[in-house]
């Protein structure tokens, strides 16, 4: 008993696969082969049919075996990049490429940027007119925080998901 993650256990069961429709093969061609040699000897028609026929199971045998053959290795290669690409995606690069988002979520997320460019602006306003006294520097650092409370409950809205009040799911995309 071999452990699983050996080299021989693959190769094992490629060369049963190949000996085994190396074998088909070699049948089809002895029947052939066989049928043109009576068919010849004979020299009439149902022998000549025959000839025809087994042609014809010989040529779609060639097909399946080759052409198995060929989507084994082609859906070897595209499950390596697969499998490829699903262990990239759980590494994050910087290198990595685009990522597709929706419209709307690509909408909403330059909404909360401006939201939160907007309380940024805000946050400057109330730092410049703390420090100065008088109706007019209240009256600002007044407005600058209705503004930011008006933002920040504008941007919590956006988040939320329509009218359900769940908290929302989802994959983070850097």
């Amino acid at each position: 008993m071999e452990p699983l993650g050996s080299s021989s256990a693959p190769a094992q069961g490629k060369k049963i696969t190949i000996n085994a429709s190396t074998l088909s093969l070699a049948v089809m061609v002895t029947i052939f082969l066989v049928a043109v040699v009576f068919a010849a000897n004979q020299n009439d028609v149902i022998g000549w049919i025959v000839v025809v026929i087994s042609l014809g199971w010989l040529l779609l045998s060639a097909f399946l075996v080759f052409g198995l053959k060929r989507g084994a290795a082609k859906m070897t290669s595209q499950l390596k990049a697969a499998t490829a690409a699903a262990a990239a995606r759980h590494q994050p690069s910087p290198s990595a490429g685009p990522v597709v988002m929706d419209e709307a979520t690509r909408n909403r997320d330059l909404k909360l940027d401006h939201s939160f460019k907007i309380i940024q602006v805000q946050v400057g306003v109330v730092n410049e007119y703390r420090v100065q006294a008088g109706e007019d520097a209240k009256g600002m650092v007044d407005r600058a925080l209705e503004t930011i409370e008006i933002t920040a409950s504008n941007a919590r809205d956006m988040m939320k998901p329509s009218g359900r009040g769940e908290p929302m799911t989802g994959e983070v995309i850097d």
